[in-house]
């Protein structure tokens, strides 16, 4: 029996809205023969099912074994055909291509003025949009016409064509390169976090260097100064220059402000510009700002034409959910925060399919922070443990190490002092395997370890003196990230001071007038 999550068809016929199957339905039956066809059957029948089940489809007569798996393809293609006519998915890259399909069915008729008609103005339109990928395919099939329909202005035609198709293909290089570079500094980031060595720093500035191309800022459109800012955000972030990616986040931001058009035609880059922005201003510590540009976020997708497809919804979910997480963080408002943590784990259970395990265990990590924070620790462990106990999460190495290491300060916190030496064993390996044992981690290791041998009066001493030795590290280029994941020294001085965490929090967060 197939798994309903690994089920591709019963995946998407499962994403499918009410109208979306009620179009169609319309879609097959348009014509009589289809009224009784197989797939349509196998359609209602998988509309109906929970999960994934052969033998019932055998069951029901529709098919024979050997058939089904050509029905399915069928059906899924058909559901497909079904989607790509709805208006909600007509946008305009959709448009161009389908102008640009019309113009190559003209031209095999041999209707070569109708089609170049066609492609002029699809080309225009894929300019305007910054759809340079189909513009040059447009052109390039402009090119093959005009050899086979000859006009009285053909050499001028054949210099326009030559000129457009140069210049389209130059910022298609330089685009694709700076995509490339993009994706592969992004990957770094995930894999394995901010750099922890002037060594990893040197690798990473060379890698950068080597692989920028060379370009006249003026001459970039829309789409190729995009991924330039994204590619300089990942080097930013990758070395922990946050003021540097707070700088580009902003332009990348600005960009599609600057263009507004674009925010609707690329909602996906928009939200993920956005959410960098945020990220920068929440490891800076900039409150103010942060609220700010979270605040014009909301009012920009809660735009009646902001686009509602599934996958932008998820990234609404996950991005407005972080950041409003990543506030109460700021503000030391944990105990306010508590309220969406049943809000966010509906809204994955609801998309659980579309979201993927990453972001979910970055949701765990958050709300165990927000528990830690109102002194919840036994809760704060339960979704740790979610993480830590999670053989299958290959990215974020940073996110699995301080996991591990505010698991060990939640069972000290909660007096479960009978798990902590074996939790301590476990993290020291953890980090030992994964050489990202770094002096934070270390002191607050060997703090734990000690902490039998420190008698009662003597521990506020003791944290005290631990207190002096982390905060050497608060600045430091390499051991900063440290307390971007969890503010030991709030912690340490809620100790020292036996006041609540929160409280600590909140006192600095009046502080900072940025």
């Amino acid at each position: 029996m197939t798994n309903a999550s690994k089920d591709s068809l019963l995946v998407l016929i499962k994403s499918l809205s009410k109208s979306e199957k009620r179009q169609f339905k319309l879609y097959v039956n348009r014509l009589g023969v289809n009224a009784d066809a197989k797939f349509l059957a196998l359609f209602n029948l998988m509309d109906k099912m929970d999960d994934y089940n052969e033998d019932v489809i055998l069951k029901s007569g529709i098919v024979k074994k050997q058939q089904l798996s050509n029905l399915k393809a069928h059906l899924y293609k058909q559901v497909l055909i079904s989607l790509r006519l709805n208006p909600v998915n007509q946008n305009i890259r959709v448009q161009i291509r389908e102008q640009l399909d019309f113009a190559t069915i003209l031209y095999h008729k041999g209707l070569y003025k109708q089609s170049l008609k066609i492609l002029e103005k699809a080309k225009a339109i894929a300019i305007e949009h910054e759809e340079k990928n189909i513009a040059y395919e447009i052109v390039e099939l402009e090119k093959v016409i005009e050899t086979q329909y000859i006009t009285r202005s053909i050499s001028g035609r054949a210099d326009e064509l030559t000129v457009q198709a140069k210049q389209l293909s130059m910022q298609n290089v330089i685009a694709s390169k700076l995509s490339n570079l993009s994706l592969q500094l992004y990957g770094i980031l995930l894999k394995s976090g901010y750099v922890k060595s002037d060594e990893e720093i040197k690798y990473i500035t060379e890698y950068y260097n080597a692989r920028l191309p060379k370009f006249q800022l003026e001459e970039l459109g829309f789409r190729e100064k995009l991924w330039l800012y994204k590619t300089q955000l990942w080097y930013s972030m990758l070395i922990q220059d946050f003021l540097s990616a707070y700088k580009y986040a902003s332009k990348w931001v600005d960009l599609f402000y600057e263009n507004e058009r674009m925010i609707y035609l690329n909602p996906v880059w928009f939200l993920k510009g956005n959410n960098y922005l945020l990220e920068a201003l929440y490891l800076l510590k900039y409150r103010s700002q942060f609220k700010e540009y979270l605040k014009k976020l909301q009012k920009t997708i809660s735009n009646e034409a902001f686009p509602k497809n599934d996958n932008v919804q998820s990234l609404i979910l996950l991005y407005s959910y972080n950041n409003k997480f990543n506030l109460h963080f700021l503000e030391g408002s944990f105990k306010e925060g508590l309220p969406l943590v049943e809000e966010v784990l509906q809204k994955i259970k609801k998309t659980h399919d579309r979201i993927d395990e990453h972001h979910i265990m970055v949701f765990y990590y958050k709300i165990a922070c927000l528990y830690f924070g109102v002194g919840d620790n036994k809760t704060c462990i339960k979704y740790l443990k979610k993480i830590i106990d999670n053989k299958h999460l290959t990215m974020r190495e940073d996110l699995m190490c301080f996991a591990r290491v505010l698991s060990l300060v939640a069972h000290y916190e909660a007096g479960m002092d009978y798990h902590l030496e074996v939790q301590l064993r476990s993290t020291y390996k953890f980090l030992i395997k994964m050489n990202d044992l770094h002096e934070v981690q270390r002191e607050m290791i060997k703090f734990l370890k000690n902490l039998g041998n420190i008698y009662p009066h003597e521990l506020k001493s003791e944290f005290i003196k631990l207190h002096a030795r982390l905060k050497v590290y608060e600045n430091h280029p390499y051991e900063k990230r440290a307390f971007l994941y969890l503010d030991i020294i709030s912690w340490l001085e809620s100790k020292i001071e036996n006041r609540p965490v929160a409280e600590i929090i909140q006192e600095k967060a009046k502080e900072l007038i940025r």
